[in-house]
């Protein structure tokens, strides 16, 4: 089968041939009807040699979804020809968080040599990918793959730093998204969805701004002198309830502080290595609090995907064919894909490869 593959570090992925595994005890074989790109993946193939705890060589692609084709021994989850979408960051498995559906915040994290499927472990950007529990599937139904695979990080991330700030998101409030990207316009559509508050949305760029315009946002400004002032005057001059930054740099972090209501929520989502000097007495909004929310809970995703089925959450997306990935990733790199990047292995008018035996295996290849 065909993988996209980070072969070493500082070096380009590879697309190779490599052989299609079998899935094992408690094991599932799925095979991709699409897969997201996202900037986490630049990062992964940015990083210096030691920088992070994985094992080359592995196959990339953290937000996946298909069907599955074959299940090994004891497999305790969706059966074959089910769809479903990968829950992506992988705990140890066995602390509390874990326990709870919480990877994402698993206790052992710092420990680990993978961080999920795609992050030191073979992920979907590839023909098939083995998931080694059921606890890591969530099924979706007819909800098409392409919309399907950006859910589970983009989607999941985005519900997840929305349901974090929601407490202060009552009638008559306002919310802010910073950077309407793959993961910014989905939170636009979120807050419009799940909270009753106004959404506004700045960005650098047009095209964002009209794709904010398009997911909902109430108003779309670009990020330019002046905009501050604008924002507050359009909450009658307090300022913002709700601040969610997917950009994460200085300039948005200022940003984000200069228009935040006292006792306001502030999620920085985003990873542009910008910092924020917390002092007290200090410039920051009296009361305000910070968090710096990560992926999201396999039960989160399981609303996620409730919400796109029914029709409240669409993701916008440019599709590639899996053999394109090297020229969508450097479109990824440029900021020119509209939304959300995927990668489809399978063509539609093409004819798909005879299926693997859907009984239980209980042995792996390689």
């Amino acid at each position: 089968m065909k993988a996209l593959r980070l072969t070493g570090w500082g070096r380009a992925p590879e697309l190779v041939d490599v052989e299609r595994p079998v899935p094992g005890p408690a094991e599932a074989l799925v095979r991709v009807e699409a897969a997201g790109l996202c900037h986490s993946d630049i990062h992964v193939l940015d990083a210096e040699p030691g920088e992070l705890p994985y094992r080359a060589p592995f196959t990339l692609g953290h937000e996946v979804a298909g069907r599955i084709v074959a299940v090994g021994a004891g497999f305790d989850g969706p059966a074959p020809g089910e769809r479903v979408v990968v829950h992506g960051p992988w705990g140890c498995g066995s602390c509390g968080r874990c326990a709870a559906g919480q990877d994402n915040y698993c206790d052992r994290r710092g420990d680990l040599d993978r961080h999920g499927v795609g992050l030191g472990v073979d992920g979907g950007m590839a023909e098939y990918v083995l998931l080694p529990s059921a606890r890591h599937l969530v099924p979706i139904g007819d909800l098409p793959a392409d919309q399907a695979a950006p859910l589970s990080d983009a989607g999941l991330t985005s519900y997840h730093a929305v349901c974090g700030v929601r407490r202060a998101l009552g009638d008559g409030t306002t919310a802010l998204v910073i950077g309407v990207g793959g993961l910014g316009h989905l939170a636009v559509q979120i807050l419009r969805a799940i909270t009753p508050s106004r959404v506004l949305a700045v960005d650098i760029r047009e095209e964002a701004l009209a794709l904010a315009t398009r997911s909902g946002a109430h108003l779309s400004l670009p990020m330019v002198d002046g905009a501050a002032g604008k924002l507050r005057k359009e909450t009658g001059g307090v300022g913002v309830d709700a601040v969610l930054d997917f950009a994460g740099t200085d300039a948005t972090l200022a940003f984000a502080t200069e228009v935040l209501r006292p006792g306001g929520e502030l999620a920085v989502v985003g990873s542009g290595g910008g910092q924020l000097m917390v002092r007290k007495p200090g410039f920051l909004p009296p009361g305000f609090r910070l968090s710096l929310p990560f992926w999201g809970t396999r039960d989160e995703l399981a609303e996620v995907v409730a919400l796109a089925r029914a029709g409240t959450l669409r993701v916008e997306t440019e599709e590639f064919p899996l053999s394109a990935a090297l020229d969508a990733i450097d479109r990824l790199r440029q900021g020119r894909i509209r939304g959300r990047g995927v990668l489809v292995p399978w063509r539609t008018d093409a004819p798909c490869p005879a299926e693997p035996s859907t009984a239980p295996a209980t042995s792996k290849i390689g």
